[in-house]
C-alpha cells in the first residue's frame, strides 16, 4: 500500500512517544483535555507500520537504502 519510509531511530521514537501518550491517557483520568493523549495513536501506528503519509507528501525517507 504505502512505501516504507520510517526506519531506525525514527521508528523507535514514534513507538515510544505513542505508547507514552496512550499511557498518559490511562494514568491521568482527571485531566480536562484527557482525550488529547489519544493523539499518541498516530505516532504509534506510523511507527509500527513503518510508513508515514506526511513523509510521503513532503519527500522524506529515514529508511536506510539497500546497497547492492
Amino acid at each position: 500500500m504505502f512505501a516504507t519510509n520510517v526506519g531506525g531511530l525514527d521508528r523507535i521514537a514514534r513507538i515510544v512517544i505513542g505508547l507514552a501518550l496512550i499511557l498518559g491517557f490511562f494514568l491521568n483520568p482527571e485531566a480536562s483535555l484527557r482525550w488529547l493523549y489519544l493523539i499518541g495513536v498516530i505516532p504509534l501506528a506510523t511507527g509500527l507500520m513503518q510508513t508515514c503519509p506526511l513523509y510521503s507528501l513532503i519527500g522524506i525517507n529515514t529508511c536506510p537504502t539497500k546497497k547492492g
